[in-house]
């Protein structure tokens, strides 16, 4: 039976590593040190792991476009983690920040942008040799200033340098949804199809649109990563883009000659027509009959 190992302070999580305490609500230490063993670990403080699988089968949500070189997870305070059984890491690195020491630094005011500490464990990063490099440096920097006497510089100085090191995973986050292009272009395809689908069961009249965690679980991922997949791939948020996909829908609509804009306004779940006419007109200058008429001509 595994045990869940409670570590509510980042000093106890350096006793596990067997690593001195340099700042209370700050450290740096050695993943391979960290006594893993089949243990469930929750973190009860921001946690980032830095690692190099050691069994063949360990990938956390690796797909084949994916590199290979080294892997990061990124946890919330409260989450719970554990490897599996066996998987112990050769090699990596554990970074731990209170939130208690966000407190009156930039970081505190935008660490929720950071979208990534909300991801499934099998939504993590995986690096290239050039970005583990980076990585391991940006850690490195972080450990030198925490050795360190504390002063009145410390927390400024640490702060900013574990925001550089978030800053450098998001624009690595991002080149990982461009080498993942077939996995972004199924996922507007498939949501184009959802909507599609609400509209014929007659769904969309009432107003009922899929909600962002329906999304995320029919396409198994995380509520967060479907947003930014989403907002990396179409530019929109989910709201936009579903507002986006309910006009195309009404063009396509209007080309049938048994619709009219009453019945398009119906099955869309606009509220009235007149309504719907105003915002088509708006957004694409003609009125609805007149979009028919023009396409039709080019038809």
């Amino acid at each position: 039976m595994e045990k869940i190992l409670d570590l509510e302070t980042v000093h106890q999580c350096n006793g596990c590593a067997g690593a001195s305490t340099l700042h209370p609500l700050v450290g740096v230490m050695d993943l391979a040190q960290f006594p893993w063993d089949g243990n469930q670990v929750k973190f009860g403080f921001y946690t980032i792991l830095l690692f190099k699988g050691s069994c063949r089968d360990y990938s956390y949500g690796r797909e084949s476009c994916d590199y290979s070189n080294a892997s990061m997870l990124f946890f919330k305070p409260g989450s719970v983690f554990s490897f599996k059984r066996g998987c112990k890491p050769k090699s990596g690195s554990l970074l731990a920040f209170h939130s208690d020491f966000l407190y009156k630094v930039a970081l505190g005011r935008h660490i929720q942008d950071y979208t990534f500490f909300d991801y499934k464990q099998e939504e993590s990063l995986h690096l290239s040799c050039r970005e583990e490099a980076k990585v391991r440096c940006l850690l490195s920097e972080i450990q030198q200033e925490l050795h360190h006497p504390i002063d009145v510089f410390t927390k400024t100085l640490v702060s900013r340098h574990i925001e550089l090191l978030l800053d450098y995973c998001q624009r690595y986050y991002e080149r990982q949804f461009i080498t993942r292009s077939e996995a972004k272009q199924a996922l507007v395809g498939q949501l184009e199809v959802l909507l599609w689908k609400y509209a014929k069961e007659g769904r969309l009249k009432n107003g009922t649109f899929p909600s962002v965690a329906d999304c995320a679980l029919k396409f198994g991922f995380s509520k967060a990563y479907f947003l930014d997949l989403l907002k990396f791939e179409t530019g929109l948020d989910f709201y936009e883009y579903l507002q986006s996909r309910r006009m195309e829908m009404a063009k396509t609509l209007l080309l049938a000659s048994e619709n009219t804009p009453a019945s398009v306004t119906e099955n869309l779940g606009y509220p009235n027509v007149q309504y719907f006419s105003s915002l088509f007109k708006k957004l694409t200058g003609y009125s609805p009959m007149e979009y028919r008429q023009a396409e039709l001509k080019v038809l």
